[in-house]
């Protein structure tokens, strides 16, 4: 039992690596520029910005430049979303840099979600690594795609569509979250919408969602400093 347990395993991850291969390290499925050197381990510390992080000197290299354990344990998930997201780009994984791949976790309570948003420079696989989540995404015309999703399932969102997450399970969910480029972007829109800083003006939100300014007054309330509701960005998740 013990032989065959092993088998399906490595199969079962043998497929998943070939799926996230074929996926992302083919030319025509990256958001990114290709590099043009073997690798260009980020500079985090350097004050020159462009398209990317400039590379640290090679001879400053090291073998735990090309090492991450980061995803080992999950984020918090006391927060009102209920969900933990623990980033894998290049701002927590420097040798990423020019690689177009971003790998993160992503946590979530019975009942919790990942709101809605969308990753502006990037398409998105989630791998189901444990429990049952509903997955959605809505197209340009506005036609929704959804499915509860379970474990050893994948789940792809083309890159700029809003979609979204649930766990519908009785325990945790946890999410391998793939996507295509080194700083995919994450644009939540219960936060673009409603904390914006400057605020967007009550009346303009009010004529978007054919409603009275006093409900956008109180939606905002929500998501004020001092509200107990309160999330400003997924860092604070």
């Amino acid at each position: 039992m013990a032989v065959q347990f092993s088998i399906k395993t490595t199969s079962f991850f043998l497929v998943l690596c070939l799926t996230v291969i074929l996926f992302f390290t083919l030319s025509c499925y990256s958001a990114d520029p290709d590099p043009l050197q073997d690798f260009c381990v980020a500079d985090l510390n350097s004050t020159i910005r462009m398209n990317g992080f400039p590379c640290k000197p090679e001879s400053q290299v090291t073998s735990n430049d090309f090492f991450f354990s980061g995803l080992m344990t999950g984020a918090s998930t006391e927060n009102p979303f209920g969900a933990g997201l623990k980033f894998g780009d290049v701002t927590a994984f420097p040798g990423l840099n020019t690689q177009g791949l971003t790998v993160s976790r992503i946590d979530i309570v019975p009942g919790g979600i990942i709101p809605l948003h969308v990753h502006p420079r990037a398409s998105e696989a989630n791998f189901i690594l444990k429990g049952r989540v509903y997955f959605g995404l809505v197209s340009t015309t506005d036609v929704l795609y959804s499915k509860v999703m379970k474990t050893k399932e994948l789940f792809i969102v083309p890159r700029g569509l809003v979609h979204f997450a649930v766990n519908v399970g009785q325990r945790n969910a946890v999410v391998l979250a793939i996507l295509n480029s080194q700083l995919p972007g994450f644009s939540t829109l219960p936060l673009n919408l409603f904390a914006s800083t400057p605020t967007i003006p009550n009346y303009i939100l009010a004529k978007n969602f054919r409603v009275d300014e006093k409900v956008i007054a109180i939606i905002k309330s929500k998501f004020a400093p001092n509200s107990s509701l309160a999330v400003s960005t997924w860092e604070d998740i």
